[in-house]
């Protein structure tokens, strides 16, 4: 009789990159056969008490007092590695009586492997561990380009990580290189499948000709969006500027006498289920910086304009990109219609832009992941590897 293999991910609903990673791993382990998923938020097993206060503390920081965010996150960033895991278990010890249901949940379901898609579950793993009892492989699937410090705990059995560049971080601060596996960011299995341009023009009544500019702004202040397509309506000669509010009601409320003119057409959309259909009909992406759009956007090799990106790993995330050549970065808001004028205008600069972003997009980056743990965890992997490399 064939074992059936249980595999427990854990994420943490701070932000929506990490439910849409948890999404996709969870997916990616379904494609197997004789696999059982389990997919948690963490914060489920929290008190409310702690759940709200976590919730509203991130969404304040980050979206109302970035640069106090950024503080706390370049602060929290340790380059020494003893230290870095002395602070991340400090943290777990505080959080620990928040999370007494997260031991008794873990014991009772009893998974084979448990990959954390946040820091929070990864981090009080180690408690967990000697706790309740429960020794099981754990791996870490970080959901941004540069791996942050707050990622590193022991008792991982393997990192999976969006590029070279983070590897060198973390065998920088010591890590061992043995534990880190280059896979990408997993993202929606749809963004590896073949689609045409004029295929999925055609399918959501986009024009089939001219230049379509896509503006995710679910994230974004809506008087700086209401100010960028307000430009886009005036100055630019795209054929069709698309608007996902997704949502972001505000949003939608503050574009809602924003119309079409005879030049350049305007579609506003809210909350779609076609995000993949509407980059790969895109010419040119308008996005904040956060791994899983950027992500799924260079799968599809679409061009971008990166605007106000959360300081922090959304800034490291816009440098990647734009250092590969795969977008710009824009600070300024007067700049991004000439930017995307300039662009429209040079089509073998968005061709070179494409180029840049296939060569480092990863479509198949949840499978990756979930091959090499089904293959690997329970054949090749000793009961704990160690976090730090031996001389």
């Amino acid at each position: 009789m064939t074992r059936t293999t249980r595999i427990l991910i854990l994420y943490s609903s701070l932000g929506s990159g990490h439910v849409s990673a948890a999404n996709a791993l969870k997916d990616a382990f379904s494609q197997f056969p004789n696999v059982e998923i389990l997919s948690e938020d963490a914060l489920n097993y929290a008190s409310s008490v702690y759940r709200n206060a976590i919730t509203q503390i991130y969404e304040q920081l980050s979206e109302n007092i970035p640069l106090l965010y950024k503080a706390f996150y370049d602060g929290s960033d340790v380059a020494d590695l003893e230290r870095a895991i002395d602070s991340n278990l400090t943290w777990a010890r505080l959080e620990r009586p928040f999370f007494r249901k997260l031991g008794y949940f873990l014991k009772q379901e009893n998974p084979d492997v448990i990959v954390c898609v946040q820091q929070i579950p990864s981090r009080l793993l180690q408690l967990l561990d000697k706790e309740d009892e429960i020794s099981t492989p754990q791996f870490v699937v970080t959901t941004d380009t540069i791996a942050h410090s707050t990622w590193i705990n022991k008792g991982v059995d393997g990192y999976f990580l969006p590029n070279d560049l983070s590897v060198n971080f973390l065998v920088q601060r010591g890590v061992d290189a043995k534990l880190l596996h280059v896979t990408g960011i997993p993202i929606n299995l749809e963004c590896m499948k073949p689609k045409s341009k004029i295929e999925v023009r055609s399918q959501h009544d986009l024009p089939i000709d001219g230049s379509i500019v896509t503006l995710f702004g679910g994230g974004l202040n809506p008087k700086r969006v209401r100010t960028m397509v307000s430009n886009l309506l005036e100055h630019s000669n795209a054929a069709l500027v698309v608007l996902v509010a997704g949502r972001n009601s505000d949003l939608s409320e503050a574009v809602d006498d924003l119309e079409s003119n005879e030049i350049v057409k305007l579609r506003k959309l809210e909350q779609i289920d076609y995000v993949d259909d509407l980059i790969v009909a895109s010419d040119l992406i308008i996005t904040k910086a956060g791994g899983l759009i950027t992500s799924e956007i260079l799968a599809r090799g679409t061009p971008m304009v990166i605007v106000d990106p959360i300081p922090g790993q959304e800034e490291q995330n816009a440098d990647v990109i734009a250092a590969a050549g795969a977008g710009v970065q824009l600070r300024l808001l007067e700049m991004v219609t000439p930017a995307v004028q300039y662009l429209l205008n040079h089509p073998e600069r968005l061709t070179e832009m494409r180029q840049a972003a296939m060569e480092i997009g990863q479509p198949r980056a949840a499978l990756n992941i979930a091959e090499y743990i089904l293959n690997n965890w329970q054949f090749h992997l000793p009961v704990r590897e160690p976090l730090v490399k031996q001389d």
